[in-house]
């Protein structure tokens, strides 16, 4: 699964936000979402197999964070969405400007 089709699943995204602002084991996630600990064991693991967050071991806990790179990927995909959309709708622009005169 890519990261966008993982980051579809609104807990995800949340687990990823709530990552973002500070590194977490699974039972602190657990405590923020109405979902079971294996539940959100389970969406690490896809978060994490997309490349947007990986572990540490702190003792006989895991802390998750964001990985940077796997934003950043993210990041430079929709840079090049957008460069691609905006250039597309220039075009069309100049093409009805030149139109109308």
């Amino acid at each position: 699964m890519d990261a966008l089709q993982v980051l579809a699943d609104p807990v995800r995204l949340g687990i990823v936000e709530a990552l973002a602002r500070e590194p977490s084991s699974v039972g602190v996630l657990a405590e923020r979402f109405p979902i079971s600990r294996p539940a959100v064991s389970r969406h690490l693991r896809l978060l994490k197999d997309a490349g947007l967050v990986d572990s540490v071991a702190d003792g006989t806990r895991h802390v998750y964070r964001v990985r940077p790179e796997g934003v950043a990927s993210l990041r430079e995909y929709m840079d090049r969405l957008w460069k691609e959309a905006s250039a597309r709708y220039t075009l069309v622009a100049e093409n009805l400007d030149g139109e109308q005169t």
